[in-house]
């Protein structure tokens, strides 16, 4: 069987070591011998010396070599070549050690456009409707400071008014912010004007006030506003829900909270109150009238309890009449148990 080495070279095309032809074991050492042993008897003789006898031939029979094997080792040398010069394109350390493969980089968000800085346009806005609307032809120049506080550079500080009469602004109210192109807005301000004059009524105005993102930061006042007018009514409410009443419980619990209502005035709210509950008294000038009506909700689960106390108040000479969500819990002690105020709300339903 060839060796290993003989098979990488057939695989290689590399040529075989040169070697001596081997002969039989021991025969080169006996011919060597046998030629000097018949040249002295020669010798001896005085005759010619024998020739030597002949090296006896080969024991194998040169072959020569098959088609199928040179096809073989011409593919084989193909390959080796082949995988040696794609070890050269890649490199080998690729191979030995791939590299770590990375995960693919996901493109980052778009940044989101900064909002608008609605608090300060309001600030902004509100200031001027206040300086806008007021004014006194003996103090003009009142007005035109206040207005230059909140204008750019330069601006007109009469904004239009003819500098006669007189107007105070009693109270300013920013609403809606309305985003425009190039950081430009309009701010919905409403604004109420002290009575004209002896009997005349104050009234509700609103302005539309534009404003702009200024370069150095904040918000400046860009134009003149506009007066509009306010609604009439509010818009539509959503319907309030109606819940069952305990009847039974809220006949049982009516004086209860009465009895709490009328301590609210006083200021001795502690023994009416659930242990632990926080409920300030109502301040001075206001008088409990009357609980006009009383209705605990219905609830399956045990625990606090909310009702509904429609209430009559005394205060500036006149009575109203208000809404309150009152809590109730129970309170137990060694001798009885009662429900007593934990939590008190102005309004209807939440």
């Amino acid at each position: 069987m060839p060796s290993l080495g003989a098979i990488a070279r057939k695989i290689a095309g590399l040529p075989e070591p040169e070697t001596e032809p081997e002969t039989v074991p021991g025969q080169g050492r006996a011919a060597v011998w046998e030629a000097a042993g018949a040249e002295l008897a020669a010798q001896q003789r005085g005759g010619p010396a024998a020739a030597p006898p002949r090296s006896p031939a080969p024991p194998w029979v040169p072959e020569p070599e098959k088609s199928g094997a040179v096809a073989a080792r011409r593919l084989g040398r193909g390959l080796v070549w082949g995988v040696l010069g794609l070890a050269a394109l890649t490199g080998i350390r690729s191979w030995v050690a791939p590299p770590t493969a990375t995960a693919p980089q996901q493109e980052a968000p778009p940044a989101a456009a900064p909002a608008y800085p609605e608090a300060a346009a309001q600030a902004v806005a509100a200031r001027l409707a206040r300086a806008y609307l007021t004014w006194d032809q003996n103090a003009p120049d009142v007005r035109a400071a206040q207005l230059a506080a909140v204008l750019p550079p330069g601006a007109d500080t009469a904004m239009g008014w003819d500098g006669d009469g007189r107007q105070t602004v009693t109270a300013v109210e920013p609403g809606t912010v309305t985003p425009g192109p190039q950081g430009r807005a309009r701010v919905r301000v409403d604004v109420l004007l002290a009575a004209a004059g002896a009997g005349a009524p104050a009234r509700w105005i609103a302005l539309d006030v534009p404003v702009a993102r200024a370069k150095g930061g904040g918000v400046v006042v860009t134009g003149q506003p506009g007066i509009l007018g306010v609604p009439t009514t509010g818009p539509t409410a959503p319907a309030a829900p109606v819940p069952v009443s305990d009847t039974e419980l809220s006949r049982t619990t009516e004086s209860a909270v009465a009895q709490f209502l009328a301590a609210l005035t006083t200021g001795d709210t502690g023994t009416v109150t659930a242990p632990g509950a926080q409920i300030p008294p109502l301040p001075e000038g206001i008088a409990f009238r009357s609980l006009d009506a009383w209705a605990i909700d219905q609830e399956e689960k045990a625990g606090d309890r909310t009702g509904t106390a429609l209430v009559t108040w005394e205060i500036g000479g006149a009575t109203i009449q208000q809404t309150y969500r009152v809590v109730l819990t129970r309170v137990s002690s060694a001798s009885a148990a009662r429900w007593q105020v934990a939590a008190l709300h102005g309004g209807d339903h939440m």
